[in-house]
């Protein structure tokens, strides 16, 4: 055993570490890079990191294309994350750009758009005594914070603005 950063670490046999690995990947859906990482922390070699890769993704324990689907879908639904910010998060976890944009695709884009909507009228009431200006910039910079796209963000604050104006 040894310490790094106050945590005792535990070397893991390649047997010890796969049977760990596999209830690790069992519990949610992880991607090649998380795993690789955790297989690293248990103290294996890059072969051994490499062979029981290769014996999670035969198992169907890592499946890329589902790990991408999954992420998407939750930071959408969930999180209500914009499409950038999406597409960062899975560059950040090295998930190919064909799983990347497969699963991108899979966001309705009605449903995108009725989040953002709901998401600019949220924060336009949050955002008061401003200068309408200041307001609609205020507002685009936080939709654009959350990964929206900057068209679609003057877009939905210019029809709230349109709709709160007195007729």
């Amino acid at each position: 055993m040894f310490e790094e950063e106050g945590r005792k670490k535990i070397r893991l046999t390649p047997e010890q570490a796969a049977i760990r690995i596999r209830n690790y990947c069992a519990y949610q859906e992880r991607c090649h890079q998380e795993t690789r990482d955790k297989l690293y922390d248990y103290g294996l070699h890059q072969q051994d990191v490499e062979q029981i890769i290769s014996q999670l993704i035969n198992e169907n324990y890592l499946n890329e294309e589902r790990f991408a689907e999954a992420f998407v879908s939750g930071k959408f639904r969930i999180k209500k994350w914009g499409k950038n910010k999406i597409l960062l998060g899975l560059k950040s976890k090295k998930i190919s750009e064909y799983c990347t944009k497969k699963a991108i695709q899979q966001i309705d884009g009605e449903e995108y758009e009725k989040t953002l909507l709901e998401l600019s009228r949220k924060r336009w009431k949050s955002v008061k005594g401003e200068q309408i200006y200041i307001r609609q910039k205020k507002v685009v910079a936080w939709l654009m914070s959350r990964g929206y796209e900057s068209d679609l963000c003057w877009y939905a604050v210019k029809l709230i603005t349109e709709q709160e104006r007195p007729a």
